[in-house]
Parts: structure tokens; sequence; C-alpha cells
């Protein structure tokens, strides 16, 4: 991949994509399947705010039903499938404990049961996946000993049994996203990181045309210009609005939720099951296995303010802690038992609701030629399980706005790129069967994590021995480091070790193997002595615990 704003030389698009979110990344993959010229420009790294902070699943959204959300429950159940098909490698079934305990009622096992039977039925669908091995059963009950037996650390007291059932694993979002901007670029996209829009361009008529946009990396700035431009910016996309508008006026159309999670290496799970408990409120959060580590989340609170400005705080963590310690294991789980945390906002639109938490995760997409903005559609609120979905919807109003018949979608009939993969069993076997001085668990998690890439950067390693060296427990290697600037578009050590590989994102992994990687990059990116300390300096700090 390349960054188009570098030698960008007045090319008209027909779409132009703000964000590089799951959301941007979904739409401008659908835009680019149709045939259309698509632009996507993100201000940072792709995939580097909300679409980084999930809770690792692609879920249908159990807890909805008790919203009455029916429609959103079964679309993303439907989506859930989708994405098991087209990224096989990184969406597949894993199984859920859900604990029941006498209080509070909708926590109930009987009153449970009667949501997992409808959860079943929406899901009726749910082994119509082209992997055979992919295959995810009903949901069963079992009791109280059942769920000691198997995971010792449940909160005996008041537990009355559990639910297993299964939902997808989203084992590396942020590689997810970049497998959709890939798929864009592979069908004619053309993207950049680090390009900031700064403002819009109208002709006389309030049509938006185009978009001033800063190229960070080298402080240069171009006006590009399109037909329809997308607004994909997430928790920015109300501030992005303001800047078409006269003035720069905002209406307040969005609301901020704050979701962080914790990770620990204390040994609070068996690996078997995701775990998921309600505290007393009755806000559920879940205890997910990953990587040999408990991953915990997540929270559910409005924010208010510069979505810029945000930080997780160690008050939310405490916050968090204190649901936990109050509904699991033995209540003493520490500040100091914290390794790593990651927060982030999740845009929402409804207003009706008094907490975030009960607030919908629907989206809404919006022709703002109706506040005088012709050539500008917003897109607001969502999920990732779901945003392909909102994508294929997003470029209908595209359509008509472009006055073209672009026919069906076929985003949901084509693996992602470097997810062609038709049994990911065998798939998985025969990468860790290669050997050639690797690890099978080296092997497995470079296939799990480039899927029909990996040959390639085990390629590299094989070049040149440097860099065969092991990063991690997980079998990263240096390799890594070099695709991902030569192939993947990365530009500082955060975007490798926290959006590319996974050497960061279970904590800071120690000063000697950051500067391993940064004099790797060094020599990628040409990188002086000082550029490489302000790098490492500036993920040092990115991965330091709130005080």
């Amino acid at each position: 991949m390349e960054r188009f704003i570098e030698n960008y030389k007045n090319e008209k698009f027909d779409v132009i994509v703000i964000g590089g979110g799951i959301t941007g990344a979904s739409v401008a993959y659908e835009a680019a399947t149709h045939g259309l010229k698509v632009a996507l420009l993100e201000k940072k790294d792709f995939s580097w705010a909300t679409s980084a902070v999930t809770s690792k699943m692609i879920h249908g959204g159990l807890r909805y039903l008790v919203n009455g959300e029916i429609g959103l429950v079964r679309e993303s159940l439907r989506e859930r499938r989708v994405l098991e098909n087209i990224a096989p490698n990184f969406v597949y079934p894993w199984p859920m404990m859900m604990t029941h305990y006498k209080k509070p009622l909708k926590n109930n096992k009987w009153v449970v049961k009667v949501g997992m039977l409808v959860y079943d039925a929406l899901s009726f669908d749910k082994n119509f996946t082209w992997d055979p091995c992919k295959k995810i059963p009903h949901h069963r009950t079992v009791s109280k000993q059942e769920v000691l037996q198997s995971e010792p650390h449940v909160r005996a007291e008041g537990l009355t049994g559990a639910s297993i059932f299964y939902d997808c694993v989203s084992i590396f979002p942020e590689r997810l996203t970049l497998a959709f901007v890939k798929s864009a670029v592979a069908h004619g996209a053309k993207v950049s990181n680090y390009a900031k829009v700064e403002g819009f361009v109208l002709d006389a008529g309030k049509r938006v045309t185009g978009l001033k946009v800063n190229d960070l990396l080298n402080n240069t700035n171009q006006t590009i210009s399109g037909d329809v431009i997308v607004n994909c910016g997430g928790p920015w996309a109300d501030i992005l609005l303001g800047l078409a508008k006269s003035g720069g006026n905002v209406n307040e159309t969005l609301r901020r939720s704050e979701g962080i999670h914790i990770i620990t290496k204390k040994p609070l799970l068996s690996g078997k099951y995701t775990v998921g408990s309600m505290t007393s409120a009755g806000r559920h959060f879940f205890l997910i296995p990953w990587r040999n580590h408990a991953l915990i989340g997540t929270t559910d609170k409005p924010f208010n303010g510069n979505p810029d400005d945000y930080r997780v705080t160690r008050e939310s963590i405490m916050e968090l802690l204190d649901d936990v310690n109050s509904s699991f294991g033995d209540g003493k789980l520490s500040y100091a038992d914290v390794k790593h945390t990651y927060g982030g906002l999740r845009p929402l639109v409804e207003k009706e609701t008094k907490e975030t938490y009960s607030s919908s995760r629907k989206y809404e997409i919006y022709d703002n030629k109706d506040e005088g903005l012709d050539g500008l559609i917003t897109v607001e609120g969502g999920k990732y399980t779901t945003s392909r979905k909102l994508a294929e919807s997003c470029l209908k109003m595209v359509a008509v706005k472009l006055g073209r018949n672009l026919g069906k979608s076929i985003t949901d009939k084509q693996y992602l790129t470097g997810c062609d993969i038709k049994d990911l069993c065998a798939f998985i076997n025969e990468a860790k069967g290669q050997g050639n001085g690797f690890s099978p668990a080296c092997l497995e998690y470079l296939a799990r994590n480039y899927g029909t890439e990996y040959k390639e950067v085990i390629k590299l390693a094989t070049e040149d021995k440097s860099l065969s060296k092991t990063l991690n427990e997980d079998g990263e290697i240096m390799a890594q480091v070099v695709f991902a600037v030569r192939n993947e578009m990365a530009r500082t050590l955060s975007d490798i070790v926290m959006h590319r590989t996974g050497i960061g994102t279970l904590g800071n992994p120690g000063e000697d193997v950051l500067r391993k990687v940064a004099a790797v990059a060094a020599k990628e990116l040409q990188w002086s002595a000082e550029r490489i300390e302000k790098e490492i300096s500036d993920t040092v700090n990115l991965l330091k615990l709130p005080v």
C-alpha cells in the first residue's frame, strides 16, 4: 500500500471517505467493489481509535434483546456469519459462559433461558458457513457444580448455574480493519493515513466538492476533489460536520460513551470459555482468555468533551475493578494486577435513554443535503459487527447522489484480501507443519493474523536471518516489522507495535524489545537517532498506566 496523498495530482474521485476505522474501511471497500474511484483519508493511523478498543468479539448482541431490538440482533447475527466467511482467520466461534445468580431478576437463569431460545432462533442460519469446521451448536444450561468445576474462580455465593452459548471472537480487530483497507486498495481505492481533513470545499451553490487535507507526515496541504464525501469520523463525526458549516457550528447529534478494558496476567480463567458476569446494577462485563492473559471489560459511561482529549483514567480502571470484585472471584483484583489498559469512545445516536449502557448500537446514515450541504453523507453510531452491512446501506445513498445504478453488493460473497482460506483448521495445520526453523506457535500466530500473506513474512525472515528473531511468547518475529513498513503503511513505532503486530498490545514489552523494533523500522524509514528516541519515548508514554 502507498500513501496516495504524497503523489496526489489533482485526481477527482467519485467518493472520498473520511475515517480509517472499521466503518470508513468498510465503506471504502464497498464503494471500490462497485467500480467507483475511491479515496480514504485517516487523520492518524488506520484503526487507532474506537475500532482498536473492542472486546475482541464479533457478536449478535444478546443483551440488545432486553431492549426489544430484534432487528438489530438479527442483522448482527447474520453479519457475524458473513465475517466468519469472508475473514475466516480473524473471526471464528468461541464458547461463552454466562453465569446466573439469584439476583438481579434479569440474570435469572429461566429469564435468560427465554432470551437464549430467541437468540438461537434468530441465528437459524449460523451454520451456513463456507468453512464446515465453524459449526455453532445451540445453547445449553449447566448446573452450579458444572460451572465451578470448569471455572473455579466464578463466585459461588448465590450462583444458580450458567448458560453456555457461542458467539465469535475477533482475535486482532486492528488487522481485521486493515484487511478491509487492503481489500479496498485491491479494488482500486487510494488510501492514506496521517491525512487530516482541515476543511471542506463548497461551490457557489453550497455543494460540497472536496476537502482541504494536511499531510501530517510531510506538512504539506492538498485540496482533494470528489463528487460525494462520506463522513465516517466515528466519535469525531459531528466535529467534522461542523467544519463544513458556516462558522463551524456543530449540532449535538452524537452522544459518546467511554468503554475501557484491562489486561491482567492473574490466573482467573481456565481458557476454555469467555465468562460473562453481571453486577448488582445489572451491567454485564466479560473475562476473556486472550494470549495467556485475562482481558476484562467493558465499561459504558457517558463522556463529555472533545474526543481528542480522551484518555483512560485511574478512576475508570478502579470503577471496573470494583465491578469485577463485587461480582467475580475472591474480590482481591487490584490496580497492581493490571498489566495494560486501553479504552475509547463509542459514537451513539440515541438520546432517549438516561444512561449510555442502555443506548442502542444502531447506526444512522444522513444525507446532509437537508442541512444545505449537498454532496455530503454522515454516518453515525453502529457497532463493529455490522459495519459491512452499514457500508452496503450507505452505498445505496451514494448511488442516488451519483445518479448511477451500482448494482448489488458483492462484499458478502468474496474473501477479504489475505483471507482466501476454505478450511481454517487445515490451513493452520499446514502452516504449523512447515518448520524451517520456526516454532509451531510462531507459525500458527502468523497464519491466523496474516492469513495467506503469512508466507511473505516468513520469506522475509528466511532471506534475512536477523528478522527471524522471536520477540514474545506468541512467537512474533522481527520480519513483521519490515512487512508492516513495506506492505502495510506503518509509519511510526506505535503503528507497528499497536496496530500491525501485537508487540505492544499486552502492555510495554520492555525497552530492549522497543529498541530492537525501532532499529529495524529506522532502517526502513530512514529515521535519525533523534527520531528513534522520540518514537520510543512516545510509545512508552502511550503504554503507561494512568496514575
